[in-house]
């Protein structure tokens, strides 16, 4: 088993040095993994692109996930809306509204603490990297048995190898992570 990288740093901007040095050093990087730790808290980074080949289609996957260091009972699950959901909201399907129209257009939010997913959606960096993302799921999971408690976890069916892209994405994460830990 190969062990993965661990990029430490007290700020985004030194974490950052090391992963974008990473992905610019190999242009057609199929793999990708490492764990972020920044401010205490370890965020796993995973790429991964298969091409396929033959009759194969391949897939490709970015994620990031998180331990939730709070035990809270704040649940909420987020991903971009399709055809089957404008016709669930027809039929009376709950969806929050945040209040900002061109996040309340692309994504589906479900949750159990409106007011918060509302202050944490308040950034308007975090909302831009909402509103341009396709094909992805985010929410918080109960975890699996090595996980020790919730997981807030983005899953991004594209394998993101753009540095500057891949840092936006990582910000938003982040600052969701950190406003659902200073719930009270």
């Amino acid at each position: 088993m190969e062990d993965i990288k661990t990029i430490s740093g007290t700020t985004e901007q030194e974490i950052w040095q090391t992963v974008e040095a990473d992905l610019r050093a190999d242009e057609d990087i199929l793999s990708y993994e490492a764990v972020l730790l920044q401010d205490g808290r370890g965020i796993n980074l995973y790429i991964d692109i298969d091409p396929g080949g033959g009759f194969e289609g391949g897939y490709e996957l970015t994620q990031l996930s998180a331990k939730v260091k709070v035990d809270s009972a704040f649940r909420f699950a987020i991903h971009d809306e399709g055809f089957v959901d404008e016709i669930g909201k027809f039929f009376g399907m709950q969806d929050l509204e945040t209040g900002f129209a061109d996040l309340d257009h692309h994504i589906v939010i479900k949750t159990n603490h409106e007011d918060t997913v509302r202050t944490i959606f308040a950034d308007a960096d975090v909302r831009a990297v909402f509103t341009e993302l396709e094909n992805f799921d985010f929410g918080i999971h109960a975890g699996d048995e090595d996980a020790d408690g919730p997981v807030l976890e983005l899953n991004i069916d594209e394998g993101i190898t753009d540095a500057d892209r891949l840092r936006k994405i990582y910000h938003a994460f982040y600052h969701v992570l950190k406003g659902i830990e200073t719930l009270p």
